[in-house]
This record gives structure tokens, sequence and C-alpha cells, in this order.
């Protein structure tokens, strides 16, 4: 289980990889209605596919 939780990214990690700011992923995040694959507290954790599309809408943009 340690090894799937580890290719799980916050919305800060996509836009640090993706070298955006942080508002921009979430507005992308709400706009296309991403779900997270994991909560822990307040924290949500997406998939490495949510990142690629994160990336395409924003390159949309």
């Amino acid at each position: 289980m340690a090894s799937e939780n580890s290719d799980l990214l916050t919305a800060g990690k996509i836009a640090k990889d993706l070298q955006v700011s942080d508002g921009k992923v979430k507005k992308v995040i709400k706009e296309r209605d991403i779900k997270p694959e994991m909560k822990k507290g307040v924290c949500n954790y997406y998939s490495q596919d949510a990142m690629i599309e994160i990336k395409a809408a924003l390159e949309k943009k």
C-alpha cells in the first residue's frame, strides 16, 4: 500500500512540478471536478492521470 500512495500528489506538488501557482492548479481541479484518489485529513491526493489532465487544461489556456 505504501508504494501505491507514493505515486499520489497534492495540488501543491502538482503545481511545483508543472511550475505554475497553486491557485491555477486548484482552479482547474475545481472547474473539471477532478476527484482526489485519497484524502488524509484536509489534504487531497491526486493520481498521475489527474496531473496529466491538469497539465493539458493549463496548456489550453
